[in-house]
């Protein structure tokens, strides 16, 4: 496992992009452990990686997003999100959250949640006298809760790679991204009366129920993926290619999708899915020569070794995560790790959608802290603000996931209580 390690980080350091570097360091790994005339078999497993029928996911989720945020809803809900939160002190930063919220059913993906809502935000925070470093920082947050809230396309990459059910991976994600939501909206509100944040004016009742009718098919989208998939009456892929063609047809019937930005949202989703397929074909390789050295079963006896308390084992499980998270995105993390996490899982025998649930929050924290957090990235670029300027303003909020990383890790009813509930079954 060392000498793999070894091999990929060398190779990132190199400057060789990740789905390449984890390719060659499991090849390299292979031959390393005398393995080499099991090469022959890498092309199958690469293939019947990525030949998985619930793939058609990702795509499908990543186009219904693109052509909602195209087609204007990330604008509605964020006009939404002002007329009901916009009127207290720092009134936008409020917005800020909220938004991110609602658009977490729509997106599946924190990045795209940055761009979006940033675009949007740190521009209009900035004019109202809000810091921009504190905007961004803020953002970047707000997007942890992206992937907690269905459809997350990260989930969708756990329950392929470890067999988990994805629908009840997206139910039992909900309650913790709303608790991440609240959280940072308390503190939000604590930090605009402490610095003193101006506010906006209180929008009429009328213009708020306009706002909600324009924000609602929006606020839909999530509803009918889970609604749909949970009573039968559609797959989990069934239900992307649904939410494809609701978000088409919305953002045509509000006459805001032209053909450009259809072009566009096809684009930037054809580039989005063959960046992570491609990584998970060359996972397929490292995942191939793990498992024949057995690594995972290894990993899980060093871990016990240390000691056989539950809680120890998840807490130095978490921290690997944590530090792993830092320098790699998500999907490379799980694809990196999902041997030895689900090796892990079953010994200290906890729940799988409960664990999902724990290792999405975890690898996702990651993308908001340096020195790599690519979400940090995306604000900074917006704000025009240094990655020390933001994680400095991060960093208050970075205690608040952490605190939550807690509860997902230890009260399994945080996660396990709403799949039970009768309307779910």
């Amino acid at each position: 496992m060392f000498a793999f390690l070894g091999l990929f980080f060398g190779f990132l350091f190199l400057g060789v992009p990740i789905s390449l570097a984890l390719g060659v360091s499991g090849l390299l790994y292979l031959f390393f452990t005398d393995n080499w005339t099991l090469v022959a078999a890498l092309p199958q497993r690469m293939l019947s990686g990525v030949d998985q029928f619930v793939l058609l996911t990702i795509p499908l989720f990543l186009l219904a997003g693109s052509l909602m945020n195209f087609g204007g809803l990330s604008t509605r809900i964020v006009n939404f999100a002002n007329a009901l939160v916009g009127h207290f002190k720092g009134g936008l930063s409020l917005v800020t959250v909220l938004a991110s919220i609602l658009f977490a059913g729509i997106s599946g993906s924190a990045i795209a949640q940055s761009s979006a809502i940033g675009s949007l935000m740190i521009p209009s925070m900035s004019r109202q006298g809000i810091p921009a470093a504190y905007g961004a920082a803020l953002v970047a947050m707000s997007a942890v809760i992206d992937p907690l809230i269905p459809p997350s396309i990260t989930m969708i990459v756990f329950g392929v790679l470890s067999g988990t059910s994805i629908g009840q991976m997206f139910i039992a994600g909900i309650i913790p991204g709303v608790l991440l939501g609240i959280a940072l909206l308390v503190y939000a509100a604590w930090r605009a009366n402490w610095s003193n944040f101006p506010s906006m004016p209180r929008v009429s009742w009328p213009d708020r129920m306009k706002s909600l009718i324009a924000a609602i098919p929006a606020l839909m989208l999530p509803v009918i993926i889970v609604g749909g998939v949970k009573s039968g009456v559609f797959t989990m892929t069934e239900s992307a290619a649904v939410a494809v063609a609701y978000a088409f047809i919305v953002g045509a019937l509000h006459r805001e999708l032209t053909w450009a930005r259809i072009w566009e949202a096809l684009y930037s989703t054809a580039i989005a899915t063959s960046a992570i397929l491609f990584i998970l074909a060359m996972a397929s390789i490292v995942s191939f020569a793990l498992t024949i050295e057995e690594v995972p079963t290894s990993f899980a006896n060093s871990l016990l070794s240390i000691s056989d308390n539950r809680l120890v084992v998840l807490l130095m499980l978490n921290i690997i995560l944590l530090i792993l998270g830092k320098f790699l995105e998500p999907i490379s993390v799980m694809i990196v790790t999902m041997p030895i996490l689900v090796k892990v899982a079953q010994t200290i025998q906890m729940d799988m959608v409960q664990f999902g649930v724990m290792v999405t929050l975890n690898v996702v924290i990651g993308m908001v802290t340096p020195p790599v957090g690519v979400c940090l990235f995306v604000v900074c670029a917006i704000a025009g603000k240094s990655i020390l300027e933001v994680s400095k303003e991060v960093l208050p909020m970075f205690f608040i996931c952490l605190a939550l990383l807690a509860l997902v890790a230890t009260v399994p009813a945080i996660t396990l209580w709403l799949p039970a509930v009768s309307f779910f079954n």
